[in-house]
């Protein structure tokens, strides 16, 4: 499913809806960094945000070490950032 690619305006606003997240790529993607307690509660979250994102066949690009999560969302279809990634960056965070 394609979707259109956001111009730089409306990615800037749609970054400022969120917290913690910050372009990255020059500006094709975003990303952040989750600490959780332990290596169990990272993974529980990145269980959690799997389902998420297989519900909305969206996937985000991430790593994990012991109790972090880098997330990093880009829409690789537009070659850039669509309203896709900032409504799943808004579901991984009120997980």
């Amino acid at each position: 499913m394609m979707t259109a690619k956001l111009d730089k305006a409306d990615c800037e606003r749609a970054l400022a809806d969120l917290t913690g997240w910050d372009f990255a790529r020059d500006g094709v993607a975003i990303t952040k960094t989750y600490k959780f307690k332990s290596f169990v509660a990272a993974f529980g979250w990145m269980s959690s945000a799997a389902i998420l994102a297989e519900k909305a066949n969206h996937h985000p690009e991430w790593f994990n070490v012991y109790n972090r999560v880098e997330v990093m969302l880009t829409t690789h279809d537009a070659n850039g950032l669509t309203e896709r990634d900032f409504a799943l960056a808004a579901q991984f965070d009120a997980l």
